[in-house]
């Protein structure tokens, strides 16, 4: 039994298995995020899988097909000949592999889509030593297709128009046949394969609903392969299909868990100064003129070199409070590990209770009170054994009347560099981007006042390319809030990407607000405003926005159109624990619809994230347009996990199926909840481990 079915390899469709075209009951290492472009028999599929949990996975595929018909005769319907398909796949492993029993996975391919690859399995998977693996499943759809041998019903037949609804009629039903295959692990890197394939591919060979199609010939359901493990992360397969075609496979995997530098490059940390003994009770720093001042400036210097700016600090005998800036570190436990240490070697011997608040634009968002004594006593110990000392706290009032740090405020920070935008799984041109150059800017006036703006130039892109009809934004009976993107992107003159004043403050011991005037995005100007509960020490939190906005000139430079529209939400938030994270959005969207977004992120304690969203307003799939609804996946990758050097940068990727009008929602940055919630103890908690990194 080796690690209960657990493999590097992945199929054809991308999903993890040791067989070529049919599934497993296999999974891949938790956590794991890959993606794999196999291509045979005139179909090239980019496949993303994310191994949810152990025994779960999920996968996004994108598929294109060249001289597809799809139930038309006479010549190829699509642009270039090549017909673009996305489709979503779940799998679960029912049971484990025990001593005799084997492991057993039910699986649905292509449940969200069109339903070209449609297909239901329930399939087994046995070790036998540690090298060799059986496989045997049955399966509905393109999986009963070939030498059926029973059936359970009727399944519709045919293409699915517009795609992105749950093909539910349609599982589990219709005829029901048989597959199975064996891999062999000659090496730890090679691996052979052989396989029986009860997928006839009706639809690619001129058996369907078109007899025009004609991608290649099936003359075998007998397929063999190899693969060959070339690194961690790299995986590579050759394949003889069908008794006709060779086909070919790439993947790239990533654990998310796992940093490509272990430990970090990170300079160490100052050691704890140890106090003299009996110099706690030594006050007599009180009363020396200009002593607190020189305090504050060792302080405010030391901090500066761990990457820490001093927004405020407020002395008394035994007690110091600290109002941080954490510039460097993603990790927040992290930075106010750092800060003890540095506190510990600039404060007198007197001072003994250390509280550490976090900012975010000049509002505070958290803070840890901690002794000086367990500081002393505990840096060689376990992280955990300082976590049950200390206390979190809001802290809202401890910081009310500081006042700023001197240098703090007004405050000037600018960037000039490259940016690039992406636009995929267009149906007609799946890939679109526009390169060129930003210049961005931000003065802070006093804390909690930003005054923000970002201005590019496009060098090169084609962003702007007019849509076909398959592509296009569909009945056109809601207003073009977003479907109308390219016109944004037309020309290479410079525009005003934001330009806005927002104001930051805290209303209560557990209440924070935001609200942001001006150019708010590419598309909209006008003002919005949020207000957010979130106890230091809760996993649940609340929130409220409501929006108006004009849609801006095509231009972006200072004119707007004559759309305007109040939307907002009411918002949910809650930590489940074991790394997952759910958000509920209720309220109106921007072309006045009503509606719901749910989100489930599993959060890694580097930074990493990937998750999935759906979004269903009172817009019919008709006037939605194709894929329905809008859903997506989202994706945050630090920069810290590949550099292994701490920096607060990351970059944030979603992938939508594609941009429609209903479901459409404000981009504003600095929204509060990410913001705040680093700073509490539910999320700390998830991190301590690097209090003494």
């Amino acid at each position: 039994m080796a690690q209960n079915l657990v493999t590097t390899s992945k199929n054809m469709y991308g999903t993890p298995g040791g067989l070529i075209d049919m599934p497993t009951a296999e999974m891949a290492h938790d956590g794991e995020l890959s993606s794999t472009v196999s291509h045979f028999g005139g179909t090239s599929k980019t496949t993303l899988t994310f191994q949810i949990t152990p025994r779960l996975t999920g996968s996004f595929r994108y598929s294109a097909l060249n001289e597809y018909r799809p139930g038309r005769g006479g010549p190829n319907p699509y642009p270039n000949g090549t017909y673009y398909d996305r489709s979503f796949d779940l799998r679960y492993q029912l049971l484990t592999e025990g001593q005799y029993r084997p492991g057993v996975a039910v699986g649905l391919r292509d449940f969200i889509g069109t339903g070209l690859y449609g297909s239901e399995y329930v399939v087994a998977t046995k070790s036998i030593g540690d090298r060799l693996r059986l496989t045997g499943g049955v399966g509905w759809g393109r999986l009963g297709s070939f030498n059926s041998f029973a059936t359970t019903g009727t399944r519709p037949t045919g293409v699915i128009g517009s795609g992105g609804l749950p093909t539910t009629d349609r599982w589990f039903r219709g005829p029901v046949a048989g597959f199975g295959g064996i891999s062999y692990q000659a090496t730890d890197r090679l691996s052979f394969k052989a396989e029986y394939s009860s997928d006839a591919y009706l639809e690619e060979r001129g058996g369907g609903q078109d007899p025009g199609s004609n991608m290649f010939q099936r003359k075998s359901p007998w397929n063999f392969g190899l693969d060959y493990q070339v690194s961690r992360s790299v995986n590579v397969g050759a394949y003889y299909l069908y008794g006709s075609e060779v086909g070919l496979s790439v993947t790239v995997a990533l654990d998310p868990k796992s940093s490509p530098v272990p430990g970090g490059a990170d300079t160490a940390p100052l050691p704890v100064a140890m106090r003299p003994r009996f110099s706690a009770s030594d006050l007599g720093w009180k009363t020396q003129p200009g002593a607190e001042d020189s305090l504050r400036a060792q302080v405010a210097e030391t901090l500066a070199g761990e990457g820490l700016i001093l927004e405020g600090i407020r002395l008394e005998g035994t007690r110091a409070h600290v109002l941080l800036r954490n510039t460097r570190y993603d990790v927040e436990a992290q930075a106010v590990g750092r800060a003890a240490r540095v506190l510990s070697r600039t404060l007198p011997p007197s001072v003994e209770t250390f509280t550490i608040g976090q900012t975010f634009n000049g509002m505070p968002t958290g803070a840890v009170t901690m002794t000086r004594s367990d500081v002393e006593r505990l840096e060689n110990a376990p992280a955990t054994d300082m976590f049950e000392r200390v206390t979190f706290g809001g802290d809202a009032g401890a910081w009310a009347g500081m006042a700023p740090e001197g240098g703090s405020y007004p405050r000037f920070e600018w960037s000039l560099g490259p940016y690039a935008k992406l636009s995929v799984f267009d149906p007609d041109n799946p890939v679109k981007a526009d390169i060129g150059a930003r210049l961005s800017a931000d003065y802070h006036v006093a804390p909690g006042w930003v005054l923000s703006g970002s201005v590019s130039a496009k060098m090169v892109g084609n962003l702007d390319d007019p849509p076909s009809g398959r592509s296009g934004a569909g009945p056109g009976t809601l207003p073009k809030v977003r479907s109308n993107a390219r016109l944004y992107s037309m020309g290479n003159d410079p525009r005003i990407d934001h330009l806005t004043l927002a104001r930051y403050g805290r209303l209560g011991e557990d209440w924070y607000s935001r609200v942001t005037f001006g150019y708010l995005e590419q598309m909209y100007a006008g003002i919005s405003g949020e207000v957010l509960w979130k106890p230091v020490d809760s996993k649940l939190a609340l929130g409220a926005e409501l929006n108006y906005v004009a849609q801006r000139d095509f231009d972006q430079l200072f004119g707007v159109q004559n759309y305007t529209v109040a939307t907002g939400h009411v918002s949910a938030y809650y930590d489940f624990g074991g790394g997952y994270h759910g958000q509920m959005d209720m309220g109106r969207y921007l072309a006045g619809d009503w509606g719901a977004t749910v989100a489930l992120d599993r959060e890694f304690d580097n930074g990493w994230r990937v998750g999935a969203y759906v979004t269903k307003t009172n817009v019919s799939s008709a006037a939605f347009g194709e894929g329905s609804f809008d859903k997506g996946i989202r994706i945050t990758v630090p920069l810290s996990w590949a550099t292994g050097t701490a920096t607060r940068r990351k970059n944030d990727i979603v992938i939508q199926s594609l941009t429609r009008d209903g479901g459409a929602r404000l981009n504003v940055d600095g929204r509060l909840y990410e913001a705040v919630r680093d700073a509490h103890k539910p999320q700390m908690a998830k991190t301590w481990g690097k209090f003494w990194r």
